[in-house]
């Protein structure tokens, strides 16, 4: 299917005191996908036409930090970036929207649903770790390895300077280098990739919500972990995922009790742009049969 931009629409809304800027198509019940690090509202361009076709108002927005989103000091932690998706929902005149998140987006989306259930119609979730899976797997050794990035990301100023060399270079590289399917990042596609890290703050704001982490390490990891989700949800993984262990999609059904499973062997972390197709058939699928038990 090709990507359509026609009716695709720019605007901003304000939400818990940030200006978030967001694209959004089509009518109907609200969709909102939560990109990653280090993407924006680009990373779901060939989701955004396909879920409006199918009958949705869908609603992609720049968190808050990246691209053109406000880039506050602070605000980092999940309670307050949850407060930015609820300001979302309501301030579109919803009461309550289907999550989708890869990646950061992912962790949010997982925490939203367990914050704000009655918010939540029903959860996909994207190459992003459960935070009772987290929790478990960061005892292993395997896991830290792959988390290396988190702890050097507590540096100050020195990933910045790392990351946003020559107009952020290494962001462009490290989504070549990472993905499976590498063809799905050509340079066009890395230059606004590159183009949106090396906005004003960017970088600092996107890197500050894994050095909140260890500021409020409860905020994540806490009895937030245990509690159960009840909703429809949909978990879909690369299997090649070099920074989360595939073990991560597994032994959820104590935090998850309505949960499908998609793995996709031949792709990397980046699993909705290396394999858009297949992925919507996944969300298409899951949106059309999924109820709640």
């Amino acid at each position: 299917m090709g990507v359509s931009t026609e009716s695709w629409q720019h605007q901003d809304i304000m939400t818990n005191t940030i200006r978030m800027h967001y694209v959004t198509q089509g009518e109907g019940p609200l969709i909102v996908l939560l990109h990653g690090f280090p993407e924006f509202w680009y990373s779901w361009r060939r989701q955004i036409p396909f879920l409006a076709e199918l009958g949705y108002t869908v609603v992609a927005p720049d968190l808050r930090g990246y691209n053109d989103s406000d880039k506050p000091t602070s605000g980092y932690d999940v309670p307050t970036l949850l407060r930015d998706i609820v300001g979302l929902i309501k301030g579109l005149r919803y009461e309550k929207a289907i999550i989708v998140g890869h990646d950061w987006g992912g962790v949010l989306a997982w925490n939203f649903a367990i914050a704000y259930p009655a918010m939540t119609e029903k959860l996909i979730v994207l190459n992003a770790p459960h935070p009772g899976a987290m929790q478990r797997e960061m005892r292993t050794l395997k896991q830290l390895r792959k988390s290396w990035y988190v702890f050097a990301f507590q540096l100050p100023w020195l990933p910045e300077y790392i990351l946003g060399r020559n107009h952020a270079e290494t962001i462009g590289r490290m989504f070549q280098e990472t993905a499976v399917k590498k063809e799905a990042f050509p340079p066009e596609v890395l230059a606004r990739y590159r183009e949106a890290m090396s906005k004003p703050r960017a970088l600092t704001s996107s890197i500050n919500y894994y050095r909140a982490l260890f500021k409020r390490p409860q905020n994540l990891l806490d009895s937030r972990a245990t509690r159960v989700i009840n909703m429809p949800t949909l978990l879909i993984w690369g299997e090649q995922d070099v920074a989360l262990d595939i073990a991560l999609t597994e032994a959820l059904d104590q935090w998850v009790t309505n949960l499908q499973v998609k793995r996709i062997r031949d792709s990397g972390h980046w699993v909705q742009q290396e394999h858009p197709e297949l992925v919507n058939r996944f969300l298409r699928e899951f949106l059309q049969t999924s109820t709640t038990r």
